[in-house]
């Protein structure tokens, strides 16, 4: 039987690139079809069938400027008994199911997991439990950088703008909205 690691999707940024762009509101609740990024998201992770586990805002208060590492290090502590993590940006409303079951099904032979398309990394970044002490110490902006360089990395190659397509500026937020549409023409 596979036990499958849980995802971890980090929601707690403040998303200033996006609103140095020229946006007006959070970028995690910007309408996409419909739907705002968070939703677009959420629905993919709920598709893939794995445990999950959101880091908001709210869980990284007590912190003195959180950064991506923080936000990191609460979800893995906040989840315990998870075989391993899936660490997945919120701003990623393209991510598909079919890439995050890939990630996980890798996680069972290899300790850190990167999912490229077209040669550009991506999220989900995949970690098997042995991990867990060193995510747990993370602080600051630079995200599991440091504990993916502590590893040999295996690199699955999947067929996923979403893994990499994240919605940083309003212009990002464009591409994504006309790929969606291109997508639902199809």
């Amino acid at each position: 039987m596979t036990v499958l690691p849980t995802v971890i999707v980090l929601a707690a940024g403040k998303g200033e690139r996006f609103k140095a762009s020229g946006a007006t509101q959070d970028k995690l609740q910007s309408l996409l079809d419909g739907q705002t990024v968070r939703e677009h998201v959420l629905a993919a992770v709920r598709a893939s069938g794995l445990p999950w586990h959101v880091v908001e805002r709210a869980h990284t208060t007590h912190l003195q400027n959180p950064g991506m590492g923080d936000s990191i290090a609460c979800g893995v502590a906040a989840t315990p008994d998870a075989n391993g993590w899936l660490i997945l940006p919120a701003d990623l409303p393209l991510i598909q199911p079919t890439t995050l079951l890939a990630v996980a099904a890798a996680l069972q032979q290899h300790a850190v997991v990167l999912p490229r398309y077209e040669g550009q990394q991506g999220h989900p970044v995949g970690f098997v439990p042995s991990c867990r002490e060193a995510l747990l110490a993370l602080t600051g902006d630079h995200g599991a950088r440091a504990v993916v360089a502590q590893h040999a990395v295996y690199r699955i190659d999947v067929d996923d703008e979403g893994c990499v397509l994240d919605v940083d500026t309003v212009d990002a937020l464009a591409l994504a909205q006309t790929r969606m549409q291109k997508s639902h023409a199809n």
